[in-house]
């Protein structure tokens, strides 16, 4: 897939993943989130190897993240959504949802999906919109699976 970038002032969105900071992403998401809380880190790089990423960038430095998991052609998953509290309330998540958005590889998908807590704000200025019938959704989950035991 070809590897897209676009520049905003000192702010860089890439889809190279040979720039992402594996490290400082994994810091983020084992410790500050509730969705992926204590990843352990061979799974946080199965699942940047295995998905469409998107770096955030502040001179050259990891400020940002998003992944997309997908066929693209008729689904796409967007998760792992997060931009460092430094850089928050620069216009970056919109910038970044639009980017991920307007993608080529993601164009004509019938189905969008995205599990969330927060921000629902920002999502329903892409489409995104609360399940019209919840009862038709089903999973398979699994809250402990990072817990050792």
């Amino acid at each position: 897939m070809e590897i897209r970038e676009t520049h905003r002032n000192k702010y860089t969105i890439s889809t190279d993943k040979s720039r992402l900071d594996v490290l400082s992403i994994h810091k983020f998401l084992a410790n500050e989130t509730d969705w992926a809380n204590g990843i352990p880190i061979n799974t946080l790089k199965t699942s940047i190897e295995n998905s469409l990423n998107f770096g955030l960038y502040y001179e050259n430095k990891q400020i940002g993240f998003a992944r997309i998991i997908s066929d693209y052609s008729t689904i796409a998953y967007l998760g792992d959504v997060y931009i460092l509290k430094d850089h928050r309330g620069n216009g970056l998540s919109k910038w970044l949802i639009n980017e991920i958005m307007i993608h080529p590889n993601l164009q004509g998908l019938r189905r969008w999906i995205l599990l969330t807590d927060t921000a629902e704000w920002l999502y329903k200025k892409f489409g995104f919109n609360a399940l019209p019938h919840p009862e038709f959704y089903m999973e398979k989950h699994n809250p402990n699976v990072y817990i050792k035991k």
